[in-house]
């Protein structure tokens, strides 16, 4: 019996360990430092920057000498005349059944126009690269505080309806009371009723949906979706740490934000078509060098130290010069030239928009600063008088009717009061993933 206990404690212990172990604690400075790391996007766009990176090696490599070897052999299953074998006095027959040819060849490219620009285009696409990582960043950011933000409105709106289910519960149970003893209309209870029911359902999606923020927060983060999460913010303290008014004085440089940087660099990598259809025109020049052996036998003893060989060399230079192509380059610049003008106009358009953005961005932010502000007075107010209708009530002096308006209009209050302080937190993670202020 004594060891029997011991074993269920154990496994309780191990049970708990584990379940501690599995279950993640998050700030919200927490949990994006962890997005960063472990979001499926942003490990991808770490990879991207990778490739990017063997890819500029890829271009560089092209330039730098190539060496390959070649292993050629032969076998004259009809031979058109007999061979002789004369390797024991050190001459080969080339009439002989059997041939085998190692040889090895080195190329090296001297000058080519479009290497060059590879070049040049290789450093842009590890830029855009690393640009794109920086974007994705911002994105992976700012979809965090929202799932974030998204799971501590449901766990408070799920409390507030809880208190509020209370309190409706003592109230139908006090005002049937009071009917019962005749002293109070059937109405009263029945009011109370509905609103009781219309909590209660308001509850029940509130939970589910809270279960979907939480798995949705799980999926942002990079964990599995019903990973358990904790939460150690709270929602009104986030909000009031992000009423930061110096971030609305923020001058409007657009030309530091990431999205006109990508949109540069779509520009430059249009300018280096151009240059590298430019370079088609010039001539290319390569060099080469190689060197083999010939054997040949009647039989195949090719490893025997008696075999006979004759070695060869030769190296050379190749020069392609373009001189007619019935219109093709002309046609390729020409068009290299008009998507480059396309680029060119696509960021003056990206700069405009980013200043309008950027302007809506802060207009916004200080809607929500002040939304927040007007609806905790509005709360204050909601709950004054539905204190007030509830104590007239039960007075005997205010009707079911102006009570279940009031606790409307509470309820009402308490969501949108909600809804501002998650809207703070939105507004100013949209302006700073513009303004590309987080993350430099």
């Amino acid at each position: 019996m004594r060891q029997s206990l011991i074993l269920v404690i154990c496994l309780i212990s191990v049970s708990v360990g584990y379940s501690q172990e599995n279950t993640n604690s998050f700030s919200l400075q927490e949990a994006i430092d962890y997005a960063l790391e472990n979001n499926r996007q942003a490990k991808n766009a770490t990879r991207d920057i990778e490739a990017a990176k063997q890819q500029k090696w890829e271009t560089i490599a092209t330039g730098l000498p190539q060496i390959n070897g070649n292993v050629s052999y032969i076998n004259n299953v009809k031979q058109q005349f007999p061979g002789i074998d004369f390797n024991n006095d050190g001459v080969l027959d080339f009439g002989a059944k059997q041939n085998i040819t190692p040889s090895a060849t080195l190329n090296q490219l001297i000058f080519d126009g479009s290497y060059l620009v590879g070049l040049q285009s290789a450093k842009v696409f590890l830029e855009i690269s690393e640009n794109a990582k920086v974007k994705t960043d911002l994105e992976v950011r700012k979809s965090v505080i929202n799932a974030y933000g998204n799971v501590l409105l449901a766990e408070e709106s799920v409390k507030i309806f809880e208190r509020n289910v209370d309190v409706l519960e003592k109230n139908l149970n006090d005002i049937t009371k009071i009917y019962e003893n005749g002293l109070e209309e059937e109405e009263s209870v029945e009011q109370l009723k509905i609103t009781l029911s219309s909590v209660q359902s308001n509850l029940s999606n509130t939970s589910r949906l809270k279960d979907l923020a939480y798995q949705m927060l799980n999926i942002t983060l990079g964990l599995d979706i019903n990973n358990a999460t904790l939460l150690t913010d709270n929602l009104e303290t986030l909000a009031v740490q992000n009423m930061q008014l110096d971030l609305l004085e923020t001058e409007t440089d657009v030309e530091n934000t990431i999205d006109f940087k990508i949109a540069e660099n779509d520009k430059v990598s249009k300018e280096l078509l151009v240059k590298l259809e430019h370079s088609r025109a010039l001539p290319t020049l390569s060099g080469f060098l190689t060197g083999s052996y010939i054997g040949n036998n009647d039989k195949f003893r090719f490893f025997s130290s008696s075999q006979a060989w004759a070695g060869t060399a030769a190296f050379g230079l190749s020069l392609d010069i373009p001189l007619f192509g019935s219109g093709l380059k002309s046609a390729r610049t020409q068009r290299a030239k008009i998507n480059l003008e396309k680029s060119v106009d696509d960021l003056s358009e990206t700069e405009q928009r980013l200043k309008l953005q950027i302007e809506s961005a802060k207009s916004d932010f200080k809607f929500a600063i002040e939304e927040f502000e007007n609806k905790q007075q509005n709360l204050e107010l909601a709950e004054r008088i539905e204190a007030k209708n509830q104590t007239k009530f039960f007075e005997g002096i205010g009707s079911s009717f102006e009570l279940r308006q009031a606790q409307t209009q509470l309820y009402t209050a308490q969501q949108e009061f909600l809804q501002a302080m998650l809207e703070v937190i939105n507004s100013k993670a949209t302006l700073e993933t513009i303004l590309n202020t987080p993350i430099k």
